[in-house]
């Protein structure tokens, strides 16, 4: 059994996501302990680029000020986040994932960048700007190493969205709204019927990510698919508090999980 479907074995999963060395490493390491403390079922951890095309303004700018060089750190690089995920599964059991771009894993290597995923114990890989046509650049590495490869669906799908099910592993992130990642008041997509969709073609947990920032929206979203993902909402978090963000992200994690019960 796949380890990213743990997160969904207790009810509906709640899925953070935060933006890796913003402010910088050491942050990103105790937020994601006080994240799992906090009730996440599983954590995506966000590989900085330097040109993240499915980022709102909010990640962009968090994935900016991770790269940029500082005093303490000269800026994030993915070998010193491997180290930061060897730290941080000492203690940490819940499923992690990245999220990051194909040119990320495709400059390091996309054999060693994946075998390392494992080695490390990273459960899955998402990758945005890789459409379901184009996946095997990765994919077949991905399952030799047991690596899995999660699929997004769209609301314009449509037609593809079997076709994307039929081949997913892990879960599948469903994408709520069309454009990038952000916060956003309202969310007019019919997530039902494209977790329906899925779930006629493959029995795999479906996660709703893009947009979701409040309670009342993950309750909504929660009653529709196995598991929300929250991004740009935390990211924010981060960005406002810095340093001290910590107990903040913790907080929101637990209202968060709290909503969706």
């Amino acid at each position: 059994m796949s380890n990213i479907l743990k997160a969904f074995d207790h009810g509906k999963a709640f899925i953070p996501f935060i933006t890796c060395g913003d402010p910088c490493l050491e942050v990103t390491e105790k937020a994601v302990c006080a994240m799992e403390a906090a009730g996440a079922d599983l954590i995506e951890l966000g590989i900085p680029f330097s040109d993240p095309t499915a980022e709102g303004p909010v990640i962009q700018a968090a994935n900016i000020r991770a790269l940029q060089e500082n005093e303490t750190d000269n800026g994030v690089t993915t070998d010193k986040i491997f180290d930061m995920v060897r730290r941080l599964r000492k203690t940490v059991k819940v499923p992690m994932v990245f999220m990051t771009y194909a040119n990320v894993v495709f400059s390091y290597g996309a054999e060693r960048f994946i075998s390392t995923c494992k080695e490390i114990g990273i459960d899955g890989l998402i990758l945005p700007d890789i459409p379901f046509e184009e996946k095997e650049e990765f994919d077949p590495i991905c399952k030799k190493y047991d690596v899995d490869l999660m699929s997004l669906i769209a609301p314009t799908s449509h037609d593809r969205i079997s076709m994307i099910a039929a081949e997913a592993s892990g879960f599948v992130y469903c994408v709520s709204s069309l454009g990038v990642t952000g916060t956003r008041t309202s969310i007019t997509t019919d997530v039902g019927a494209m977790v329906e969709l899925v779930k006629k073609t493959k029995d795999i947990p479906c996660a709703v990510g893009f947009g979701i920032s409040t309670p009342e929206q993950a309750k909504t979203m929660a009653e529709k698919a196995d598991g929300v993902i929250v991004g740009s909402a935390i990211v924010k978090i981060c960005a406002k508090y810095g340093e001290d963000c910590v107990p903040y992200v913790a907080e929101y994690v637990r209202a968060m999980k709290e909503a969706i019960r």
